[in-house]
C-alpha cells in the first residue's frame, strides 16, 4: 500500500472512532435501506443481511463489539465510584464537581456515564439556565451555592460560575467589570467552601475538543432531530469566536488553577477515552475505603492533563505560533 493511501485510510479510521458505533451503523444501513420495501423491522433486518456486502457486516459488527467493550470498560470504574458514594455518605463529605469548557465537548455524556448506577438520592445533577432579572441584582456565585451539596451528597454542576470567566465575557452577556470582580474575587469564594475541616472538596473540570470535532459535532446537532433542542445562538457562534475562548481559558487557568481547588483539562474528542479519564480523575480525589487494588487509577497524561501542565503547554504555543491553540 502506498503511503498517502495508507494516510487516508489511518484518517478515516480516526473520524470513524470519533462518530460513534451507532453513527457508524447507520451510514452503512443507509447506502441499502433505500433498496428495501419491507415494512417490518425483523423483515428488514433480513433483508438487509442478504444485500449488504461482506465489507460493511464487518463494519457493522466491528462497531457493535467497540460500543460494547467501552461500555464494559467503564463498568470497574462506575462500580468504584458506587463505593465512593458510600463513603461519602458514611463520612458525612460533600462532592462538588464542575463541568466546564468548550461547547459540545461532552460534558453532558460523561456526567450520564458518572452517574449511571449511582444512587440517586445521594447526587444531583445542575444545569442551570438564564438567571431571572432578581437574580442578576444578586451576587453571581449565589444561585450556585444554592444548589450545593448537603452531608454525604455529590453535586454535579453542567457548567458552573465559571460561566462568568468564559462564556459571558465572550458573548456578551456581562460587562468587563463583572468579568474583572469575578475573576478577583472566585478563589477566594473557593477558599471559603473548602475551609470546612476538609468535609468539602471541590473538583474542577474543563472540556477541550478541538475546532475540527466541534464543528463536526455541531453538524451532526443541525441533523439530527433528536440533537437539534443541543444547538443553541451560543453553539452557532462557538466556531467564530474560537480564538476569544482560547484566551479566556488561558486567563482562567492562570488566575484560578490553585493547589487547593485545581483544573484539569479533559481531553474529549474520543468521548469514551474522556469518560473513563474523567472517572479516574474523580475516583483519585477522594480516598474511600475498599478501593480496588487491580484497577488502573493512573490517568492518560494525553487525555485528563492537570491545569498547571496546560498552562505551560499554552505559553509554548503562544511562543511558536503567536497564540494559544487548545
Amino acid at each position: 500500500m502506498k503511503p498517502t493511501e495508507q494516510k487516508k485510510n489511518k484518517k478515516k479510521d480516526s473520524e470513524k472512532s470519533m462518530a460513534g458505533s451507532t453513527a457508524q451503523i447507520r451510514e452503512v444501513v443507509q447506502k441499502v435501506e433505500s433498496k428495501i420495501k419491507s415494512s417490518t423491522p425483523d423483515k428488514r433486518i433480513r433483508k438487509i443481511l442478504k444485500v449488504l456486502k461482506k465489507k460493511d457486516k464487518e463494519e457493522i459488527v466491528q462497531a457493535v463489539l467497540e460500543k460494547y467493550y467501552d461500555s464494559e470498560e467503564l463498568k470497574p470504574y462506575q462500580a468504584e465510584l458506587i463505593k465512593m458514594q458510600r463513603h461519602l455518605e458514611k463520612t458525612k463529605k460533600k462532592l462538588v464537581i464542575l463541568f466546564d469548557g468548550r461547547d459540545a465537548s461532552g460534558k453532558g455524556g460523561t456526567i450520564r456515564r458518572i452517574t449511571r448506577y449511582m444512587n440517586e438520592k445521594r447526587y444531583r445533577v445542575v444545569a442551570l439556565g438564564k438567571p431571572s432579572e432578581h437574580q442578576k441584582t444578586e451576587l453571581h456565585i449565589k444561585r450556585y451555592i444554592e444548589h450545593f451539596p448537603h452531608a454525604g451528597e455529590i453535586v454535579l454542576f453542567d457548567r458552573s460560575w465559571y460561566n462568568r470567566a468564559m462564556v459571558e465575557p465572550v458573548m456578551g452577556f456581562c460587562t468587563s467589570g463583572q468579568y474583572r470582580r469575578f475573576m478577583k474575587k472566585v478563589v477566594v469564594y473557593e477558599n471559603n467552601f473548602i475551609e470546612d475541616a476538609g468535609r468539602t472538596i471541590l473538583l474542577k473540570l474543563y472540556f477541550s475538543v478541538t475546532k475540527e470535532e466541534q464543528a463536526r459535532r455541531f453538524m451532526r446537532r443541525k441533523n439530527d432531530p433528536l440533537r437539534q433542542w443541543k444547538l443553541s445562538e451560543v453553539d452557532l457562534q462557538a466556531q467564530e469566536v474560537w480564538d476569544d475562548f482560547t484566551e479566556k481559558k488561558y486567563i482562567l487557568l492562570k488566575k484560578t488553577h490553585t493547589k487547593r481547588a485545581p483544573w484539569y483539562i479533559i481531553r474529549s474528542d474520543d468521548k469514551h477515552l474522556a469518560r473513563r479519564e474523567t472517572m479516574k480523575v474523580i475516583l483519585n480525589s477522594v480516598r474511600y475505603k475498599g478501593r480496588s487494588r487491580k484497577l488502573n487509577f493512573t490517568t492518560d497524561p494525553d487525555i485528563a492533563i492537570p491545569g498547571d501542565k496546560e498552562l505551560k503547554l499554552m505559553k509554548k504555543q503562544q511562543k511558536k505560533y503567536g497564540k494559544s491553540l487548545a
